[in-house]
């Protein structure tokens, strides 16, 4: 296979995934499930974990972001890799009362690294994208040696027919990889081998960003695929962050006084969201002003 074929192979995919949320730089909330059954905080009414799972949907949706992932963090501690079948059924009843409650794209996220069943899920519900925390690679994490399963992946989705994309983190938030850390090898390595339809750049933990220098790395790497931010965004950095990126994926800085174990407050995500696309037409007017290159014959 040629080096021109693969190029195109990874500007049809992004063309893809951004036509996926319906503009070129998606902001992406995220809804954190409440304890779901067998975890070890789990409440004892799924009802409950329903209903918060539904408000916060719904106020994303009305501070108008324009997709929504929902994964199980307050399941910690996670499993390694395959969570108890009843996280998976709670979740995947979940995200379908949430797409018969808001017309947004979905992912889903199962933590701390059960690709397989998010896709599963997914698939089963037409969602539109999942979040793997270790793709390729293999990471040191507090849950111990986690690595990554791409092969089986991209098989299981083939095996599926699913058209669920891919977005993959590159050197995970909580963990170290085993090695000497390379982003720009780790975003080429996640795109090229482990055929992300987009990669995911984070800090060293949740709400902790990235660097703007490791953005515009991770772009230049990517050479195409989309970038999002996957931590540590908000309306104080986000002016600095988001001109390097594709999209971002905001948690923390939308809740309630910006504390995690807040409920998620609609007036924060509707100043997040107004801040964004600002920025966002600001970066796509100085990108009309640029001439275009000659194509090469």
């Amino acid at each position: 296979m040629s080096g021109a074929w693969l190029g195109t192979l990874r500007v049809v995919d992004a063309v893809n995934l951004i036509a996926t949320f319906k503009t070129k730089n998606p902001i992406i909330g995220v809804v954190h499930l409440a304890p779901l059954p067998t975890s070890p905080r789990w409440g004892g009414s799924l009802k409950t974990v329903i209903e918060r799972a539904e408000q916060e949907a719904t106020a994303l949706a009305a501070g108008g972001v324009d997709g929504l992932i929902i994964e199980n963090f307050f399941d910690a501690p996670f499993t390694k890799q395959q969570v108890d079948p009843a996280v998976v059924s709670a979740m995947t009843l979940i995200v379908d009362r949430i797409k018969n409650l808001v017309v947004l794209p979905i992912g889903l996220n199962v933590l701390r690294n059960d690709a397989h069943s998010a896709l599963a899920i997914a698939t089963c519900v037409n969602a539109q994208f999942i979040r793997v925390n270790v793709l390729t690679g293999v990471m040191a994490t507090d849950q111990g040696i986690i690595e990554g399963q791409a092969h089986e992946l991209l098989r299981y989705r083939r095996e599926l027919g699913s058209e669920v994309k891919i977005l993959a983190d590159v050197l995970v938030k909580h963990a170290r990889p085993l090695g000497t850390p390379n982003l720009t090898t780790a975003v080429q390595d996640t795109i090229e081998r482990g055929l992300a339809d987009g990669v995911i750049l984070s800090g060293w933990a949740t709400g902790s960003p990235p660097s703007f220098e490791d953005l515009e790395l991770a772009v230049a790497a990517a050479k195409g695929t989309p970038v999002f931010i996957g931590s540590g965004a908000d309306l104080d950095n986000i002016g600095r962050l988001l001109p390097a990126a594709d999209g971002v994926i905001v948690a923390s800085s939308l809740k309630r006084h910006g504390k995690i174990t807040e409920p998620v407050d609609p007036i924060r995500v509707s100043q997040f969201v107004e801040t964004a696309r600002q920025i966002n037409d600001q970066k796509a007017k100085v990108n009309n002003s640029l001439p275009s290159l000659p194509l090469s014959t």
